[in-house]
């Protein structure tokens, strides 16, 4: 009985076996899921053309008409779209964009720019994806002509932009530059060079930014728009700041402030000769006679501060050169500037300036070992820290460290 029970469970475990390995074999595997067909692609008859939209174009009312329903059909979107139903409103968008085609290609890229800033700013990166596909298309079309339609290629340089892709607006933005350069449209060549540079700069691509600022920079040079060249100049020093490119940034900055000088526009220029001093200190990392230029340049930005009653920008100069004296370890020379420095701050009313300072000057004394001066710097520091109830308990401690 025992022997006929193991063979009925043998037979059994077997039978199930081949039915798993039968359903193995027949059953197909799965197919890889396909890309979703572009909405913006779609061809089959809409109800709002007429039926005789195969045979012929449409008449002058007709698009008039058609023009009217497609605006309603982007309020009817916006409104879904503002109820939360973005699913329909982007296919009520897509419908819209599909059908602007039969109102030229201009009036579809236009669409499909506004459309797409809107799906970039919701995350629907499909939409976008197909919003891309359907611009390149346009492209391609408007490239096989015989003359560029530069208001489509403009158009089309934004619509890239809208849909955050720089490398194919700035593809587009080149064959407009070549094209306007054959027409030898100066003022067009410099507003498509100034597109490309802000595209650059908002990417990030600091070389080819720079690369085109220049560019412009020279196209102006003999120009007495000193504006434009300003603005280049600006947005090339920012580039060697954030690049951190002593010599270049150093270069931009007196070309900046020549323009300045030749303005008379002297309020402007201690804040150069503090970046100009800078510059010239990292450059004399490797270059020590360099550092004298440094020295000079915090001077003559002291100086025009006081003249311009810039004072917050005289005592930062006095800052820098009290710090360069430290570093070349010429303390009488860091003692006197900053003599000169608590007398700067006296004038722009700068208490915790004045206080910082008297910090500073006990500190030096204290290096030196002359606990007297330190001790009555400490204190001077002690009364104006009273004053405006800040870092009392620090001055007293500076005071008891002088007196010990």
């Amino acid at each position: 009985m025992l022997r006929r029970l193991c063979i009925i469970i043998t037979v059994a475990v077997l039978c199930q076996l081949h039915s798993s390995l039968t359903l193995a074999e027949t059953k197909k595997p799965k197919q890889p899921t396909k890309f979703l067909a572009n909405p913006l692609e779609v061809t089959t008859t809409d109800p709002l053309l007429p039926p005789s939209i195969k045979r012929q174009p449409l008449t002058l009312p007709e698009l008039q008409s058609l023009e009217r329903a497609l605006d309603e059909l982007n309020q009817e979107a916006a409104a879904k779209l503002q109820a939360g139903d973005q699913d329909t409103a982007f296919e009520i968008w897509n419908r819209e964009a599909r059908l602007r085609w039969y109102l030229g290609s201009l009036a579809q890229v236009q669409t499909l720019s506004r459309f797409g800033a809107i799906a970039w700013g919701r995350n629907a990166s499909e939409q976008v994806r197909f919003i891309t596909q359907r611009l390149q298309t346009i492209q391609k079309q408007a490239q096989r002509q015989k003359t560029v339609d530069l208001d489509l290629m403009r158009s089309l340089g934004e619509a890239y932009q809208s849909v955050r892709s720089p490398q194919l607006a700035l593809a587009v933005y080149d064959q407009i530059l070549t094209a306007v350069q054959q027409q030898q449209d100066a003022v067009a060549v410099l507003q498509t060079l100034t597109i490309m540079g802000e595209l650059h700069l908002s990417w990030f691509d600091y070389p080819q930014a720079a690369a085109t600022y220049e560019r412009l920079l020279n196209l102006t040079a003999t120009q007495s728009d000193k504006t434009s060249q300003l603005t280049y100049l600006q947005q090339l020093r920012y580039i060697y700041q954030q690049t951190k490119q002593p010599q270049p940034a150093l270069d931009v900055l007196k070309r900046i402030a020549e323009i300045y000088e030749q303005e008379n526009n002297l309020i402007k220029i201690p804040e150069l000769k503090l970046a100009i001093g800078s510059n010239y200190e990292t450059i004399a990392q490797e270059n020590p006679s360099l550092l004298k230029e440094a020295f000079n340049n915090y001077q003559e930005a002291y100086l025009m501060g006081m003249r311009s009653r810039q004072y917050a920008r005289a005592a930062e100069a006095l800052q820098k050169l009290i710090a360069l004296y430290r570093t070349q370890e010429q303390i009488d020379e860091a003692l006197q500037t900053s003599q000169i420095l608590i007398e700067t701050q006296e004038q722009a009313v700068n208490y915790y300036g004045m206080m910082q300072a008297y910090d500073q000057i006990g500190q030096l004394y204290l290096e030196r070992q002359e606990y007297p001066q330190a001790l009555a710097a400490f204190q001077k520091g002690l009364e104006i820290a009273q004053q405006i109830k800040h870092k009392e308990t620090y001055f007293a401690q500076q005071i008891e460290k002088a007196t010990k």
